[in-house]
């Protein structure tokens, strides 16, 4: 199928691009648009990968660029975003514009082309912490960062266009995922690039726990999803099914590393205490059975497989020295 992936310079959206094309999709990559012709992660991926996707720089922001991009495309898998919870309580307003009303230009296109499928990227952050666990589908929506707001009306509005216009619709809600090339932002590659440098490691609240995904699982689900008419009108989480604590996060990842592990409070990494998600922890059977996709990776020993392959990554001196362990990447 001809296949748009907008977000497709980033973490995980380069790495659905290189999936679709391993299964013989067309793809045409949406990257933003910058002046130094970055690809993004899109630059990382094997030449056969980027020879054979069709690249379209532009911004999410601009309805025009956008209609020109969805144009003779069968599937939308909508997953450029700003997720960066910290820098939500800096600049809100850069999530709505990109967030709300990037979706919103993803979904009139939609309608305008016929487009055959359209997937929304959601996130687990729109639950709030965990009022009962597994988080299945119907879980309240309590989001507590603007961040998590901004996903919220970005989901809903999706929905409102499958219900108001019959717009072939469905969302996907992926939990915490890792993986090799993961921002600095995120918890994950904050300990191993901090440990790798042989820093004490600096992390906010220890307490919380997270339901990690390997990057290639997550991948899979949107590979599944941009293949079935079952996604349509559904929303479905992807996770492990499976949590851990930060802290024992980082103590996993030191055992692993074979390094010693002394941990830091450093307050500016403390979300504020009411936006503070204390549990994550997905059900996973609906993705089962409607998409019949599952993890390869589970539990703790899933985990640690997948947290191997990430701490190979980033020991490869070129790709540590993308990141700055000694400063707080908001």
């Amino acid at each position: 199928m001809k296949i748009l992936v907008t977000g497709a310079d980033g973490f995980i959206g380069s790495h659905v691009v290189e999936t679709l094309v391993k299964n013989g999709h067309d793809v045409r990559a949406f990257v933003l648009y910058n002046s130094f012709n970055s690809w993004g992660w899109l630059d990382e991926s094997d030449k056969s990968i980027r020879d054979s996707v069709d690249v379209f720089a532009g911004d999410i922001r601009d309805p025009h660029g956008v209609d020109k991009a969805v144009e003779n495309q069968e599937v939308v898998l909508n997953l450029a975003a700003l997720i960066a919870i910290p820098y939500s309580y800096h600049s809100p307003d850069t999530y709505i514009d990109t967030n709300i009303k990037g979706t919103l230009n993803i979904l009139q296109a939609a309608r305008r082309h016929d487009v055959m499928r359209v997937v929304q990227t959601s996130t687990s952050e729109v639950y709030g912490s965990a009022q009962y666990i597994p988080i299945d589908e119907v879980h309240p929506l309590h989001p507590q960062s603007p961040y998590a707001a901004s996903k919220v009306g970005a989901d809903q509005l999706a929905l409102s266009f499958h219900t108001s216009f019959n717009l072939p619709v469905g969302i996907l809600r992926p939990f915490n995922t890792y993986g090799p090339r993961q921002s600095a932002r995120a918890v994950i590659p904050t300990i191993i690039s901090q440990l790798a440098n042989k820093s004490k490691v600096k992390l906010g609240s220890l307490s919380p726990t997270r339901d990690f995904s390997f990057v290639q699982d997550t991948a899979d689900g949107f590979l599944a999803a941009a293949q079935s008419d079952a996604i349509i009108g559904q929303t479905i989480n992807l996770g492990s099914g499976f949590e851990i604590s930060i802290k024992e996060t980082a103590e996993t990842i030191a055992k692993i590393m074979n390094t010693k592990l002394e941990l830091v409070d450093d307050q500016q990494r403390v979300r504020p205490e009411n936006s503070e998600v204390e549990r994550l922890h997905a059900s996973i059977e609906k993705a089962k059975t409607v998409l019949g996709w599952q993890p390869q990776l589970k539990g703790l020993t899933g985990f640690e497989t997948g947290l191997k392959q990430t701490i190979e990554w980033f020991s490869n001196p070129a790709n540590l020295a993308r990141y700055k362990a000694d400063r707080y990447n908001l």
